[in-house]
């Protein structure tokens, strides 16, 4: 590689046999090296991200009273609406305001045994002025689902792995989380400003849509920083933390952070986060000697805390770092608590 992400076609799993074998070799070099691609032919409907990126911009357009009727301060899960400087990442403010939405469930009634993770169960935060957001959100989780999973199919293939190898883990409940992000122009000519600090996702597997004809997304390789600007029709996938410790290291989880677009501008993105149920430990593949010996070991965390085994534990510490105004009103008893927050 050299200075831009591998492109990968989802539609070669369909073109026969040395294809789909051609294409998963490619997907297990990729995350092995780099940790970033670009999916082409992945079969999510044009029209729908047209709608969706349409649906973003209304949202964002909405007063802002409106906007805050929503506010993420409102629901214990950490859903609904982020203003601009209402999210933290290693310590740092991240200039973006975001609706963040989850899977639609009743919330969880606590005992003396419910595991603290649990808290992060629920209903969303739905515009009443925008209605059809809900619909289209809801089609969005379900079709990148589908492509998500796939995806982990092919990796557990590529791996030496029963093909199935993660399906149990996604089966019930599984914890998808979609991010609708804009971000407002900040960066001048010499100074590009945050809109994300450098960390690596805590979850699975992610997928990223951007604006057509943005940039702003940076990716760690080798030292450098590599510039991942959106490529029409394509989404941006990697790994998080959680498959890098399933494989030992082997397949990695890179740093990466997001600038500001230029004053003047703005940019939206929509980070989809395809993650396990909340109680999931996530399963340790067996890989074959010679991908065991290439295997590097977990990543060291930028905050040096440790990838927890299950999710719903690296999603819950993860949440009270980035929103210490809801961890305050909903969560105190837990600060102090989760690996230093």
């Amino acid at each position: 590689m050299s200075s831009s992400l591998p492109i990968l076609d989802f539609s070669r799993l369909d073109a026969g046999a040395d294809e789909a074998a051609a294409f998963r070799a490619d997907l297990l070099r990729a995350t092995h090296e780099v940790g970033f691609f670009y999916l082409v032919g992945h079969g999510v409907d044009h029209q729908l991200i047209d709608d969706l990126l349409a649906l973003s911009r209304r949202f964002f357009d909405l007063p802002t009273e409106e906007k805050l009727k929503l506010e993420n301060i409102y629901s214990p899960q950490f859903r609904g609406y982020t203003r601009v400087g209402g999210e933290l990442t290693h310590g740092d403010v991240d200039w973006r305001e975001q609706i963040d939405i989850g899977p639609e469930r009743d919330a969880v009634e606590p005992t003396s045994g419910t595991a603290d993770y649990w808290r992060l169960e629920g209903p969303n935060l739905w515009p009443e002025a925008l209605p059809e957001l809900r619909e289209v959100a809801e089609r969005w989780n379900d079709e990148l689902s589908r492509v998500s999973l796939r995806l982990l199919r092919m990796w557990a293939l590529a791996l030496g792995a029963p093909e199935d190898a993660f399906d149990e883990a996604f089966a019930d409940k599984p914890f998808a989380l979609t991010k609708i992000v804009r971000y407002p122009g900040e960066s001048g000519a010499d100074e590009r400003k945050q809109g994300v600090g450098v960390h690596r996702d805590g979850g699975v597997l992610t997928l990223l849509l951007v604006e057509p004809g943005k940039e702003g997304l940076q990716v760690e390789y080798e030292g450098e920083w590599i510039d991942a600007p959106s490529i029409p029709g394509a989404f941006v996938v990697n790994i998080g933390e959680m498959l890098e410790l399933a494989t030992g290291g082997y397949l990695k989880a890179t740093l990466h952070k997001v600038f500001s677009p230029p004053i003047g501008t703005d940019r939206i993105s929509v980070p989809f986060f395809f993650n396990p149920a909340l109680d999931t430990v996530m399963p340790r593949l067996e890989l074959s000697p010679e991908l065991a010996a290439a295997a590097r070991g977990l990543s060291v965390d930028p905050t040096n805390s440790p990838i927890l085994d299950t999710y719903g534990d690296n999603a819950l510490r993860y949440r009270l770092r980035a929103h210490p105004n809801v961890a305050e009103i909903h969560h105190a008893d837990l600060l102090g608590a989760t690996g230093g927050v």
